[in-house]
């Protein structure tokens, strides 16, 4: 299975990058092909609303940034996981860009998958972020694979990483 993983942390060794890299090496040693994007160094602009991309540019952006990069990842993709770590309720805007660019495709027309990996130091957060993956999940018709969550103490500890790679059992 092609696997795209947009990993949103800033923090290259944070929790959240680290959730990522156990997925990919995971899902890499059960045979699948996995690219792992980490969007929070790439420059994407959010939406304009513009409606371009559904007028004269027959479903391509007006925007000319790194989300360009991406286009033709989330074409390809079958599984699509979103890794982000949460500082106020929900995605960071680091994702919370290039999931509003993906409006100008509608939605990824391979992925038939998802996954949610996240994680904060504080408990009891994640409840915007979960809401909003499940209603991509409808959106883009594909199946929630599972979620991973990972508080403070729940962090880079071996519980966690067992719990991330048995989401490789439901591809």
């Amino acid at each position: 299975m092609n696997i795209l993983i947009l990993q949103s942390s800033p923090r290259a060794k944070g929790n959240t990058a680290w959730m990522a890299e156990e997925y990919k090496n995971a899902a890499e040693a059960a045979g699948h092909q996995v690219t792992l994007v980490n969007v929070a160094k790439k420059k994407i602009a959010g939406c304009l609303a513009c409606e371009y991309c559904h007028g004269k540019g027959e479903g391509a952006c007006v925007q000319k940034d790194d989300m360009q990069e991406l286009y033709p990842l989330l074409k390809e993709a079958e599984a699509l996981v979103l890794a982000t770590p949460i500082y106020y309720f929900t995605f960071n805007s680091q994702m919370q860009a290039p999931i509003h660019r993906i409006y100008s495709m509608m939605t990824p027309p391979n992925v038939k998958k998802m996954a949610l990996l996240t994680s904060s130091y504080s408990p009891d957060v994640y409840d915007a972020a979960i809401a909003q993956y499940k209603y991509l999940c409808n959106f883009f018709k594909a199946e929630d694979t599972g979620i991973v969550t990972a508080k403070i103490d729940e962090q880079k500890t071996e519980e966690t990483a067992q719990k991330v790679k048995a989401l490789i059992n439901n591809l």
